[in-house]
């Protein structure tokens, strides 16, 4: 187990905005950060990150959390494992304490399958850097590709022995489970036979964004006929490949840094052209591009350059993927290399400036891209020519943005040579289509539009007395501190024997205040995380006086955590609308303390004696004399809502 003082000095140096910033491309606004969503697919920023509380909040999904959080609930790791990634992050050392038996055997089957992926990552490894065979097939492979000895490491790259079963033995001797080798792929397992699945191949290990071994790729050397080029894992609770891309884990940073991604095809043409010095570049991994592998990008960057090599017969397969990506929102550009070259040849053979410049100069709109490589074959056969215009409207059809969708109808009146009129008809055209597609569902399925009287929702004491509570505790975590001027009233006897109330105004912290109306009162949470988080915040009160919101954001209950997370983000969440610049300006609580505090306090009380009437009024008394009882405490109970509300300017 990990030690308490690592996971203290972790949460001590872990900055929520630089953790985050690794996954999630963040723009400043005011003294937040905000952006894309990383768990839903969205076109607005959702997400704000807020540097001064060290805590997070998408609005899309409702997570938020600190920085530990966001590593669990982003790469689904335990808490353990966020640990580590952290202190992994900030070079901190992990003190271990023993764990017991059952601990271990506690270990989730997820958790092992990473376990095992990484074994094999760093078994290929040594066998490619140290073993004789290893160095004298696999690394003279790679050298031969012209990597240096930095990309090979930098990389992960390894080789499998040409053996049925060295893996595998080499794995089960050192303790791994054979089922957790079948799961990931790494061992193929036929009974009673079991050999090694990559054997003879070099291997290209798959990381995810946060740089866990997913799977691995690996490519045969020699001129066997009847075995693939290439094989990669198959898919497992780790390894989904069409959710997967290719060096994204070494090219996060550079793409979040640079505003662009380059997308490639294969491993080789990631790793030479990092050699080369350009890091924004991932690969599809030489299968279609998916959304999810899109969206993957959009989450760094909203702009892609897609590459491709002088291949037309590829490059008319590859145009789906630029149908998808314009259907994400993404700003897409081509470039194309000269016939015979690929990504990876033409980066070994020039310079980072020079290949730079040809990336810059070369990179160009799909329209252009798309007549281009289209208008060779219309030439001057009018049907051929006006099927080209059709597929390029519903390449632009699928773009979200309408603004965007017309610049783009403009631009390709242009380069075809017809007028916009006809463009814009045809776009219409194809939105009717797709319109009748979707009236032409079964009758059970289509909405059909009803007028319906509008249902007023009707809320019950329970949620009032849910919104309550919770208003309580928000006031408490934003203002806990805060010292405010407070009016009691007082009933008091002048000379002449008469009663009369009277205001006396005293200052107080607004957490003590809190406690002091909710004890005099006996006043308990029905919420049960509320009632944790008030229990917590007593607590500090009883030793230190004061309240300390960072212990509840890194509390070890995580329900605790993303509780107050939620409140606290709640209080961001018109910042995003960014309303001030819209000049609406949203009137501070601050200025209004002391009215917020009490308002909360008294429709608590007011709640609570509204339920107590109904509880009183429904019970059946078990004796004659007990009604009369019971018909007095209604009275009374009647009587301090009424003062009650003329405390709060309310009609009755």
């Amino acid at each position: 187990m990990i030690s308490k003082n690592t996971i203290d000095k972790v949460f001590e140096t872990a900055r929520v905005e630089e953790v985050i910033g690794d996954f999630v491309q963040l723009k400043k606004s005011g003294s937040n950060f905000k952006g894309l969503s990383p768990f839903v697919d969205e076109k607005s920023p959702s997400f704000m990150v807020s540097p001064v509380k060290q805590i997070w909040k998408d609005f899309s999904s409702g997570k938020g959390g600190n920085a530990i959080s966001f590593i669990m609930e982003h790469e689904h790791y335990s808490y353990p494992e966020a640990i580590r990634y952290l202190a992994k992050k900030y070079n901190i050392e992990i003190e271990e304490t023993e764990q017991t038996d059952q601990q271990k055997e506690q270990a989730s089957e997820r958790d092992a399958m990473f376990i095992v992926s990484e074994f094999a990552r760093d078994y290929f490894h040594d066998i490619l850097l140290n073993h004789p065979k290893g160095k004298a097939i696999g690394l003279s492979y790679f050298k031969e590709r012209g990597f240096r000895q930095d990309t090979i490491e930098k990389f992960q790259l390894g080789y499998a022995l040409d053996e049925w079963t060295a893996f595998t033995d080499e794995a089960v001797r050192k303790g791994y489970r054979i089922d957790y080798l079948e799961k990931t792929g790494l061992t193929i397992v036929k009974d009673p036979k079991k050999f090694d699945r990559f054997k003879g191949r070099v291997i290209f290990p798959i990381h995810s964004m946060s740089g866990r071994v997913l799977g691995f790729g690996g490519r045969i050397l020699t001129a066997d006929k009847k075995a693939a080029k290439y094989v990669n894992s198959p898919e497992s609770e780790i390894y989904h490949k069409s959710k997967v891309l290719y060096g994204i884990y070494h090219a996060k940073q550079s793409i979040a840094k640079l505003d662009n991604c380059y997308l490639v095809e294969g491993y080789t043409d990631v790793i030479s052209f990092h050699q080369t010095g350009i890091e924004n570049v991932v690969a599809s991994s030489g299968t279609a591009l998916t959304s999810d592998q899109i969206r993957l990008i959009s989450r760094l960057t909203p702009n892609i350059t897609v590459l491709f090599d002088g291949d037309a017969a590829g490059m008319r397969a590859s145009l789906r993927g630029i149908d998808l990506i314009l259907e994400q929102g993404m700003n897409v550009k081509v470039v194309t290399f000269p016939e015979g070259e690929d990504p990876d040849s033409f980066a070994k053979a020039n310079s980072h400036e020079s290949l730079q410049a040809y990336l810059d100069t070369q990179a160009q709109d799909f329209i252009q891209f798309k007549v281009s490589m289209l208008m060779e074959e219309a030439q001057n056969d009018p049907v051929k020519k006006a099927a080209l215009i059709r597929d390029i409207v519903l390449s632009i059809s699928k773009i979200p943005n309408h603004i965007q969708r017309e610049i783009y109808l403009q631009e390709c009146a242009k380069i075809m040579d017809i007028s916009e009129r006809v463009l814009f008809s045809e776009l219409a055209q194809l939105a009717k289509k797709e319109d009748r597609v979707a009236k032409g569902r079964p009758d059970s399925t289509r909405q059909q539009m009803t007028v319906v009287k509008e249902k007023v929702p009707q809320i019950s004491k329970a949620d009032q007395l849910n919104t309550l509570e919770k208003k309580l505790i928000e006031i408490l975590l934003l203002y806990g501190n805060c010292e405010v001027e407070f009016i009691d009233f007082v009933e008091v006897e002048d000379e002449d024997g008469n009663t009369k109330v009277v205001k006396e105004k005293y200052k107080n912290l607004v957490c003590k205040e809190i406690y002091l109306h909710l004890q005099d009162d006996e006043i308990e949470f029905s919420n049960p995380v509320f009632k944790k988080i008030y229990y917590e915040i007593i607590d500090q009160l009883n030793q230190d006086e004061t309240l300390k919101i960072d212990v509840l954001i890194n509390h070890e209950d995580i329900e605790i955590s993303q509780m107050v997370t939620d409140i606290l983000m709640d209080d961001e969440k018109y910042r995003l609308s960014d309303w001030e610049r819209k000049e609406i300006y949203v009137r501070s609580k601050d200025t209004h303390l002391t009215k917020l505090v009490m308002d909360a306090i008294l429709n608590l009380r007011r709640i609570l004696i509204e339920l107590k009437i109904k509880e009183l009024m429904t019970e059946q008394p078990e004796q004659p004399e007990d009604s009369k009882s019971m018909l007095e405490l209604v009275v009374n109970y009647t009587a301090l809502k009424k003062r009650l509300f003329e405390r709060l300017n309310r009609v009755i």
